[in-house]
This record gives C-alpha cells, structure tokens and sequence, in this order.
C-alpha cells in the first residue's frame, strides 16, 4: 500500500487557557501505515509521518483515523521533545460522530519517537512517529517496518535506521543517534513495551 502525500495545510492558532486546541487542518487525512492483522506478539501497531511538528494540526487527524481502526480513542501520550511548545493538554476532534475533547499526556521520558493512544475499552496503539523532515522514501520504508508483524525494532531504533540512512545517501558514514534517542525499553504506568500482548485489531485502515 502507497503512503498518501498531500501538501501541508494551514493551521489556526490553537486556542489558550482551558480551552482545547483546535485547527482547521483536524480533518488531513494521515499518512499512515497500521498492522493488517490481530494475532501475535507487537511491540509497534504501525507508524506514522505528520506533515509538521503541531500537535493541533496533526493529532485530529489521526485521533479520527484511529478510532475507526481501534475503536473511540480518549487519550494520546506523547514524548514532548518531538512536538512544538504549544504543548495542549486537551484537544478538539470534530468527528462523524460529532465534537469531542480527546486528553492528551507529555512525557520527557518517553522514548524517541513513541507514541501511545488508548481507546474508550482500554486498548492501547503503539506508533513510531516519523520526524516530518524524513525523505519520502525513508518515512515509507520505517511505516512499512514498523508495521510487520515480525519487526522486533522499537520506536528510537527505527528512527536511528533512518538518521543512519539519511548520512549513507549523503556520504557522511552512518552516522549516530542523536543524544535523545533511547534505545532502552521504557516503561510506564506499570506495563513494559516489549511484553506487551496484541489485542483484538481491525483490518488495516487505507490511506
């Protein structure tokens, strides 16, 4: 399956305070790529490339894509150094179903390029998020890896293969991971990544 390359939209100032983050661009449609089947041990659902680095502008989007592949998303954890400084604690997704509020975590800890939604029955999606800046070919190459069923690479070490990559095409070496990313398995509200059991999934969602 190809990944769908759109052009960047334009996104409205997210609001302040209380109020949920809220963008024009809710409705992109995402450029990701999910598991195709439900048996098995994962440690990734799949991977996704957002066209920039505001949350406002992206989480909607896939928020909606992910309901539909998982069931009614409540909550998104993100690693903060991935993502600009707005930062939203809440945000808004205007859906078929109508508005709602989805709550939305910052982790400094959390590894390089993770992230983590839960659905409204507790299920739980694992994404490499691609940096928006990755070359065509390599952010398809990492989705596509990151969503086989026998990959067995977590979240920061998908992102080293690309940076490694990226330096090769360029002639510069391999090249070495940034600082931030960790290739140790982080662990969180008492569950390790790596044990991690696959629930029930829903076939792949078409970009």
């Amino acid at each position: 399956m190809t990944v769908a390359i759109a052009r960047e939209r334009q996104a409205i100032p997210g609001t302040t305070g209380r109020e949920p983050e809220i963008s024009a661009a809710s409705a992109a449609r995402p450029r990701l790529r999910l598991r195709p089947d439900r048996a098995g041990v994962t440690l990734l659902d799949g991977g996704w490339w957002p066209r920039s680095a505001d949350p406002a502008t992206e989480l909607p989007g896939l928020i909606l894509a992910l309901d539909e592949w998982r069931g009614r998303i409540t909550r998104v954890m993100l690693g903060a150094a991935a993502w600009n400084a707005s930062r939203p604690r809440r945000i808004r997704v205007d859906g078929p179903a109508g508005s709602r509020v989805v709550r939305l975590g910052w982790f400094s800890t959390m590894p390089a390029g993770l992230l983590t939604a839960i659905s409204a029955n507790g299920d739980r999606t694992d994404l490499v998020t691609i940096p928006p800046s990755t070359g065509e070919q390599d952010a398809a190459a990492a989705m596509e890896q990151a969503a086989q069923a026998g990959n067995r690479d977590h979240a920061p070490a998908i992102l080293a293969g690309i940076i490694a990559a990226a330096s090769q095409a360029a002639g510069a070496g391999a090249g070495k991971a940034p600082e931030g990313i960790q290739l140790g398995v982080w662990e969180w509200e008492g569950g390790k990544l790596h044990d991690r059991e696959a629930v029930g999934r829903s076939p792949e969602l078409s970009r």
